[in-house]
């Protein structure tokens, strides 16, 4: 059975007045001093890699991503906790172990979203699995000649890039079945995109659409889906053709939809926004997985992948972002527009053998159905507003909800 692993990346609030606040020096310090003081720990001479420590290994721990494994990470410290220092100042991230039942991913995800809740607590914050933040929030790129270098080579680009993503890696057994994986899963990733929207709102008002951080990453120019690549080699090829253009710091800053990891052997899938509900990341991880088995499946069995080109690709990814589960999305088969029921339906039934052996078919039925019935995170975010009209309820809100118990 494949293994998965989830990196989410959570908001800093003020605890007292709701707003953006860049805590995450002092976060990261006192989950660094928590370690090191955990029976156990590296720094007090137990085992590397143990409970505790190990969470890094659902990571890419290259060279910081801006590093290879997150939205805007710079693994340079802390490497015997779970936590990372992220682009800006207002975000901090974890990464679960790689897992290979949704029961122990679950438990760990709520664990580390308390531990991240504790931590920020200690120094007068908060934390919550917002993909953008409902209230304006002011640049706070984070010290770093990585985060540096990208605030001089993209300028505003970086500096908005306050948001937050789910990413899920996938084991595999090559770089081979990797790229065919990547290559069949394309057209998938929309519904995706749409299942954990939670982004409505943008610098204090409505963006109109359901993940309004995928439209903000979508700025940076190595980011978004790929044409087929058809091998590894031309995979390769492609990375080192894009770093030598010198755009790129390296290749840590291949921002595509789906891509290999350098390091260790996983698909790392990169659309999700990270999601309000526990439940909700658990699910878009019981699917990823699902998606990449069947991508194995359908290259070892001979089956071409889909040749969608990039341009339906992205039209289908905007459709996602604006309508979440609201209206309509582009059919993966077809590139129509179809109710999203419809989208839903079919990727159920694409990757329910996979679901099925991986015993998370009746988990991932009984959660889409609950976001079609209920909405996603940005819906729940946009009817708060509504009821309140009050943009720092929603967040406090939100907070409690980051902390609350998988549906």
């Amino acid at each position: 059975m494949r293994t998965v692993g989830v990196e989410e990346e959570l908001l800093l609030f003020d605890r007292a007045s709701g707003e953006p606040r860049a805590l995450s020096t002092a976060v990261l310090a006192r989950a660094a001093r928590d370690t090191a003081e955990r029976p156990g720990s590296a720094e007090d001479g137990g085992a590397d890699g143990d409970g505790d420590g190990g969470a890094h290994g659902a990571r890419d721990d290259g060279d910081a991503d801006h590093s290879e494994h997150s939205e805007n990470s710079e693994n340079d410290a802390f490497e015997d906790d779970a936590f990372e220092k992220e682009l800006h100042g207002h975000q901090i991230e974890f990464a679960t172990r790689p897992q290979s039942d949704m029961d122990s991913l679950s438990a760990e995800i709520v664990r580390w979203r308390a531990e991240a809740a504790r931590h920020a607590g200690d120094v007068g914050g908060s934390v919550a699995a917002l993909a953008t933040s409902p209230l304006p929030a002011s640049p706070s790129v984070n010290v770093g000649g990585r985060f540096q270098w990208m605030e001089e080579q993209f300028g505003l680009t970086t500096q908005e890039q306050l948001t937050c993503g789910c990413h899920v890696h996938v084991s595999v057994e090559s770089d081979e079945e990797g790229v065919a994986v990547v290559d069949r899963i394309r057209p998938w990733l929309a519904a995706l995109v749409a299942l954990s929207s939670n982004s409505p709102f943008w610098q204090g008002k409505d963006s109109q659409y359901a993940s309004y951080r995928s439209r903000v990453w979508g700025r940076w120019p190595m980011a978004g889906p790929t044409e087929l690549f058809g091998s590894a080699e031309r995979y390769e090829q492609q990375v080192s053709d894009m770093v030598t253009t010198g755009a790129l710091r390296d290749r840590g800053m291949i921002y595509f939809d789906a891509r290999l990891s350098h390091r260790y052997p996983t698909v790392e899938i990169r659309v999700a926004d990270v999601c309000l509900d526990a439940g909700t990341t658990v699910l878009i991880a019981a699917l990823a997985r699902g998606l990449v088995e069947t991508a194995a499946r359908e290259w070892r069995a001979g089956t071409p992948p889909l040749g969608h080109g990039v341009s339906l690709l992205r039209l289908a990814a905007w459709r996602a972002a604006r309508s979440g589960l609201d209206d309509t999305l582009l059919h993966p088969l077809s590139m129509r527009p179809v109710p999203c029921a419809e989208v839903v339906r079919a990727l159920l039934d694409h990757v329910s053998d996979a679901l099925a052996d991986n015993g998370d078919l009746a988990l991932a039925r009984e959660r889409t159905a609950r976001l079609l019935d209920h909405g996603t995170g940005a819906r729940v975010q946009r009817d708060l507003f509504a009821r309140t009209d009050s943009l720092s309820t929603v967040i406090t809100e939100c907070v409690r909800r980051t902390q609350a118990p998988p549906t």
